[in-house]
């Protein structure tokens, strides 16, 4: 996620802007800028790459006066660049506007603002904004900012710093935090506290749906209907600035698994029509004769994202009618793979770096085949060397164990199976819509599932010593006993193994002994009443079950020692819901044994060596 800051007040601006830009750091980012309003200049410099790149660029004298915005850069919309980066101006050059998040109908509004004579300088949504608030604007930027909100769909924070307003900056929320600190005869904003954690503990935390006017002297909010918020409490931040940084979570990793009902909505945003009877996804001009003549898919990625790969096989394969093979990127480099000239091949990267991956593209161009990256950074090796790529907009990760990412890499694959279903006529409209109605409720169903933290976190810690556990599932709950398996091991230290519950009988139930923990998934309703007899199979052997299904299901809880509902989706879905848990399990256990949660040992976030 980008990062926000904004000053108003007595104190030099630049060096304000400059500072909480760098205490945001870590959020990750690919450019940065700042726009200052000086004696009635408003001026703006950028630079792609670090903060010290735009210090650099920062002449003496520059960047001067007393109110002003900054801004990192993590790309979504258009590559890392001089001229993406924000702050972004209008023609007239009177506003200068930072913005977090996504504006969702940018391109419609971008073909209304070019019929009506603006001209554009980026790629990105964001520059559609400050040409709308010249469009609008009539001399009161209070009115024009929500005439604006009223305009614009999607997820945004904005702050505007306008010429003709030389005391005042502007803030709105949609979704996106932003939050405002409070000073004595000066206030600031931010996407984030530990950028001004140095000037000021109390802040207001912005709502969805409320605009901020913010003065040396004062702060009002106000609603997008324009009335007043009366009696808006002050935050008093107790945390210290390590803390800060991680939003008060004790780790980046919790931290990251509570942002994923935002990174899914984020992902899911501008990519499926209003009336949900379809998937858009603008970021692919494939013609009809390039999507029919698809016979065969291959899934290329390395640990979390080649579990996301598992499920994309069976979601695609239902959905498309085409068959997916997925290959771990390593082996796959090694192998002569059987294709054709109608073989798609989609690698899968968190980062767009993993070397493995990366080769494997590489191989694939060499033999002619058409590759589609799915990435979280945009610019990135992967990104630029594919045919064709789709962000996941899950904002920087952290933490070495991947959450979000995961999270949104599935997100990413429903949609694309979607769209092909469509394309290809192997999936019905109402099939479609039904799915499509279920992915839009997936963020509410994450936000819900949180609340299974008490239950797991308990526990994690009941079993934190275990020498052993194992995790079971049919089908797609197969893949999630994968990914499971895996986030326990590479955080906790536990040794875990997945197996496909059928399997069991073939060798495994050796393994089961007395107390042996065993999480079990049960949330494909074709292959449910198999489960159940494979979860009886371990707890004839004294294995202690922890069952993992849907809200309602009562059958389960006579069956394990102890059940974890999850809130009911489509089947098909579920992999979104039931991870979750699964990654606080691995959390809370490492937590228990006092392991480093956020840099495990031997592991590295971007493997970028073979």
């Amino acid at each position: 996620m980008c990062g926000i800051v904004g000053y108003v007040g007595p104190r030099a601006v630049r060096s304000v802007i400059v500072d909480g830009l760098r205490k945001l750091e870590y959020r990750g980012y690919d450019s940065a800028g700042i726009a200052t309003l000086d004696s009635g200049v408003l001026r703006t410099v950028k630079s792609v790459g670090r903060l010290s790149n735009l210090e650099e660029k920062l002449a003496d004298g520059e960047a001067g006066g007393h109110i002003g915005i900054g801004h990192t850069r993590w790309a979504t919309h258009g590559r890392p660049s001089d001229e993406n980066a924000h702050p972004h101006q209008d023609c007239s050059g009177r506003f200068a506007i930072v913005h977090n998040g996504i504006i969702e109908n940018y391109l419609s509004l971008r073909e209304e603002l070019l019929a009506r004579g603006h001209q554009f300088k980026s790629e990105t949504d964001t520059e559609v904004v400050a040409h709308l608030i010249e469009e609008l604007y009539k001399g009161d930027l209070f009115q024009t900012m929500l005439d604006v909100a009223k305009r614009l769909r999607g997820a945004y924070a904005l702050v505007v710093l306008a010429k003709d307003h030389p005391d005042t900056l502007v803030a709105v929320r949609r979704s996106s935090p932003i939050i405002v600190g409070l000073g004595d005869g000066e206030n600031f904003v931010a996407s984030d506290i530990p950028a001004i954690l140095s000037y000021t503990r109390d802040v207001y935390v912005l709502e969805d749906g409320e605009l901020a006017v913010v003065r040396a002297d004062g702060v009002s909010i106000h609603t997008f209907d324009g009335e007043p918020v009366a009696g808006k409490k002050v935050l008093h931040v107790t945390w210290d600035a390590v803390a800060a940084e991680r939003g008060g979570y004790p780790h980046f990793m919790l931290k990251e698994i509570y942002e994923q009902p935002r990174a899914i909505r984020d992902t899911l945003t501008g990519r499926i029509a209003d009336d949900l009877s379809r998937v858009t996804l603008p970021e692919l001009s494939w013609s009809d004769d390039f999507v029919q003549s698809m016979d065969r898919v291959h899934i290329v990625a390395c640990g979390t994202s080649w579990h996301a790969g598992l499920v994309g096989k069976a979601v695609m394969e239902k959905l498309t009618r085409i068959p997916v093979d997925v290959e771990i990127a390593s082996e796959y480099r090694y192998r002569d793979p059987i294709e054709t000239a109608g073989t798609l091949v989609i690698v899968i990267s968190q980062s767009g770096e993993t070397l493995d991956t990366l080769a494997a593209l590489r191989d694939a161009k060499a033999r002619g085949r058409h590759v589609l990256a799915i990435t979280n950074v945009v610019g990135s090796s992967v990104a630029r060397e594919a045919d064709d790529v789709i962000i996941t907009w899950a904002g920087p990760e952290i933490a070495v164990a991947s959450t979000k990412a995961y999270t949104t890499q599935l997100v990413v694959l429903y949609l694309l199976a979607v769209y092909l279903g469509q394309r290809r006529g192997t999936l019905e409209d109402g099939t479609a819509k039904q799915i499509l109605a279920a992915l839009a409720e997936l963020p509410m169903a994450a936000e819900q599932v949180l609340d299974t933290a008490p239950q797991v976190e308990r526990f994690a810690r009941e079993w934190a010593d275990a020498r052993d556990t194992f995790f079971i599932g049919r089908g797609i709950d197969y893949a999630m006993a994968l990914e499971g398996a895996l986030k326990l091991k590479e955080i906790s230290y536990i040794h875990a193994e997945a197996y496909a519950a059928g399997e069991l009988k073939h060798g495994t139930l050796a393994l089961i002994t007395e107390g042996v923990p065993v999480i079990a998934l049960a949330t494909q309703t074709d292959l449910y009443e198999k489960t159940l007899s494979n979860i009886k199979e371990v707890k004839a052997r004294d294995a202690f079950v922890l069952g993992v299904t849907f809200a309602g299901d009562e059958e389960m809880r006579h069956s394990v020692d102890e059940v974890l509902y999850v809130p009911r989706t489509l089947p098909v879905l579920a992999p979104v819901i039931t991870v979750i848990p699964l990654q606080l399990l691995a959390y809370y256990a490492a937590v228990a044994r006092g392991n480093d949660v956020d840099k495990p040992r031997n592991l590295a976030k971007s493997v970028t060596v073979e």
